[in-house]
């Protein structure tokens, strides 16, 4: 079975032990591994993991054009590029240019850049974004670091409201810790890809064969959240789930393909 990794981080090996430290600290839990481009392929080969998202993250907006540089320059085929866009930088309007010529999507993640989503400062990038049909994967849920909650339900569904054309992924199920909120207003929306980062791992499994069965079978994406997730341990519990193997193909690999138009490339 094909497995695409919606979900992981990596960051320049100069930085990357303090990466994880500083990860570390803020989530309350240790990390698998060093987030390194080649701590994460031995992962894959290890996994069977055929391609990974790598979501890059500009907590300060004038890291933006310096942490795409880098991410744009990584060559390994095996990485499917997100770029970080910091929802304050001034020169949004041309980093979405280089995006869109050099990247997959966007990573947005409120816990560290400290905005709400459905922010209406924000609300022109989301305009372009739209335009440029580029795909955003948010950071959606309880912010462990600081115990704010910025891009929960309420938020995602004005997003819906003002851009309903953005392809809006929305990590962890759809809100870290929030999945009684989630499974009332998101789960079923077709609106929403929810992927399965650092959520099966500690939601009941009740919970999720009612995400399962209700959600658009087409817009859910397997991913691990690495180096936070363990790959090992996310693919065999998404395995060993009751559900069919033609569903397990669309969650591991096929819908992924689909969004991205993988197979086209």
């Amino acid at each position: 079975m094909d497995i695409i990794d919606f979900h992981t981080h990596l960051w320049p090996e100069k930085i990357a032990e303090k990466a994880k430290e500083y990860l570390e600290n803020a989530f309350k839990m240790p990390m698998n591994a060093i987030p390194i481009e080649k701590n994460l392929l031995a992962e894959m080969d290890k996994n069977d993991v055929s391609k990974s998202v790598i979501a890059s993250v500009a907590s300060r907006p004038e890291q933006v054009e310096h942490i795409n540089n880098w991410l744009f320059k990584l060559n390994s085929e095996r990485f499917i590029k997100f770029a970080s866009l910091h929802p304050f930088y001034d020169k949004w309007s041309y980093e979405l240019d280089r995006i869109k010529d050099n990247a997959q999507g966007i990573k947005f993640q409120p816990e560290f850049q400290m905005f709400y989503i459905d922010d209406e400062r924000v609300f022109p990038i989301y305009e372009k974004i739209q335009k440029l049909k580029i795909p955003l994967l948010f950071h959606c849920g309880y912010e462990l670091s600081t115990g704010l909650i910025q891009a929960g339900p309420k938020q995602m569904l004005n997003v819906k409201k003002h851009f309903p054309e953005i392809t809006f992924i929305a990590a962890h199920m759809g809100g870290f810790k929030l999945w009684d909120e989630v499974e009332d207003s998101i789960i079923g929306d077709d609106y929403f890809y929810i992927d399965t980062s650092s959520a099966l791992s500690f939601m009941n499994k009740e919970q999720i064969y009612r995400f399962l069965n209700k959600h658009n079978k087409n817009k859910i994406l397997f991913g691990t959240d690495f180096p936070v997730g363990n790959h090992k341990k996310e693919i065999e519990l998404l395995k060993s789930l009751d559900i069919d193997n033609e569903f397990k193909e669309k969650i591991f690999h096929l819908n992924a393909e689909k969004l991205l138009n993988l197979n086209n490339k």
